[in-house]
């Protein structure tokens, strides 16, 4: 999957999104862009340059800020 499509599935849904850590662990993150799911204190306040490279989501069971790695992306499906 490409950045575009995963960053549109996050905007629209709820993801379980697998990756492989930096240290080499295979992840599974439960996360999201929906806004109705960021908590009002913890939204975005201004638009940054975009990193294509990583991209930031809101963990739904840590409720905090994550990324990962979009070239670490094992799969995307919907929670």
């Amino acid at each position: 999957m490409d950045y575009d499509t995963v960053k549109q599935m996050l905007r629209e849904n709820i993801l379980n999104v697998t990756f492989n850590k930096v240290n080499g662990e295979l992840r599974v993150m439960k996360c999201t862009l929906k806004s109705d799911f960021i908590p009002q204190e913890f939204s975005p306040k201004s638009l940054k340059m975009e990193n294509r490279e990583a991209v930031a989501v809101w963990d739904l069971e840590k409720s905090a800020w994550r990324s990962f790695r979009i070239d670490s992306l094992v799969k995307a499906e919907i929670a």
